[in-house]
């Protein structure tokens, strides 16, 4: 019997031990200078001038919106289809996030539909590179400058990913990355704000470490972000690795899109033209000519001892904490990305799946099928 494919799992290397080693022998483990030098590697990795850590990706997403300005009665179009902190990032400024629908192939926000959600209040587009695929970013940063918004690229799950050559996090006034142990780089916990902006990057800092411009002095409202020297140190060596791992995820990508869109009624991600995708997740979507429901699928996968994850089940205005704001299906008008929660169902698809449990998948879903 194999043993249970994970639907993820992080690798670590033994420069990893060795850091944090190094660190704990320092004895200095708060933000210092091991932290100062993963933030310019980083920000070297992804073709930016700097890059500022925090402790999570929500926490980077915060800071950005804050040193944006973002503030009470703005108004941020997002996607309805992400993790939730994508949305709940702009309520903690006070502010309005406004839900657009996915295209139906990449389950990224459609650019073609951000026009219409744009107001007089509107003041940034937040589009979320989901599960490694970029966004079109060339329609968004065109539809950004035609109307003097702001970008921020939520890029929590697309470490190296790439549209036309340019690594996300690089292309609008703000990227956010995630290192949560599920991403395909980790740091434990950790977050990194990318830009090219000086100001940005200095307020960045400033907000992140309590509002503190020099030790005791507090010019303005901060809140304790920051990064700790022991997560830079597994970091350092996790970028090191990054690109081998994503390539080890794209080879078995492109095996199992080989062998799964053979099966009738499972939809393998699409990959769109001119993309680098880092497949953080490799989602299906069960149509309704598969013989099992996605459940019944899950109960199969379960047995078979196969790794698998929904994201998401609810787009963000079904989550109750957005209903209780008054969020509703007829106001926000999602219905692909209502669509897409209800049939989409993600495969392991780290560097530790081996060919051999790449081969088990597929046979699993086939003896499902038949």
């Amino acid at each position: 019997m194999i043993s249970i494919i994970s639907i993820a799992k992080p690798s670590f290397s033994d420069e990893e031990f060795k850091n944090i080693q190094c660190v704990l022998n320092s004895g200095v483990l708060a933000q210092g200078k091991i932290v100062e030098e993963f933030e310019k590697k980083f920000a070297n990795y992804i073709g930016v001038k700097y890059a500022v850590s925090t402790n999570s990706g929500t926490s980077a997403l915060h800071t950005a919106l804050a040193v944006l300005g973002i503030k009470n009665y703005d108004e941020v179009i997002t996607t309805d289809f992400s993790f939730i902190a994508s949305a709940t990032c702009i309520v903690m400024q006070s502010a309005k996030p406004v839900f657009c629908d996915i295209d139906p192939k990449t389950y990224n926000i459609s650019p073609d539909l951000i026009k219409e959600k744009i107001t007089n209040h509107t003041k940034a587009i937040l589009p979320v590179h989901l599960y490694g695929q970029p966004c079109n970013m060339d329609e968004i940063m065109r539809i950004a400058k035609e109307f003097g918004l702001f970008v921020i690229e939520d890029a929590c799950q697309a470490h190296g990913a790439e549209f036309k050559e340019m690594k996300v996090g690089s292309i609008g006034d703000i990227g956010v990355f995630s290192f949560y142990p599920t991403k395909n780089m980790t740091t434990g916990e950790g977050g990194m704000l990318t830009t090219n902006d000086e100001t940005i990057a200095e307020r960045a800092r400033i907000f992140r470490n309590q509002g503190q411009i020099k030790p005791y002095l507090h010019d303005t409202l901060g809140f304790n972000y920051r990064m700790t020297n022991i997560s830079a140190a597994i970091g350092l060596p996790q970028l090191e690795h990054l690109d081998e791992k994503n390539k080890i995820r794209r080879g078995n990508a492109k095996f199992l899109t080989a062998e799964l869109e053979k099966i009738a009624g499972i939809i393998p991600p699409f990959v769109a033209p001119s993309i680098t995708h880092s497949f953080h997740q490799y989602t299906i979507k069960i149509e309704e000519d598969f013989p099992l429901s996605r459940s019944e699928l899950m109960d199969h996968l379960k047995k078979k001892e196969v790794g698998f994850g929904i994201h998401y089940p609810l787009p963000i205005h079904r989550q109750p904490l957005f209903e209780k704001m008054g969020y509703t299906d007829n106001g926000v008008n999602c219905p692909i990305a209502i669509d897409a929660s209800q049939k989409v169902l993600s495969l392991p698809i780290h560097s530790g799946v081996s060919q051999l449990d790449l081969e088990y998948i597929v046979d699993a879903i086939q003896i499902a099928r038949d």
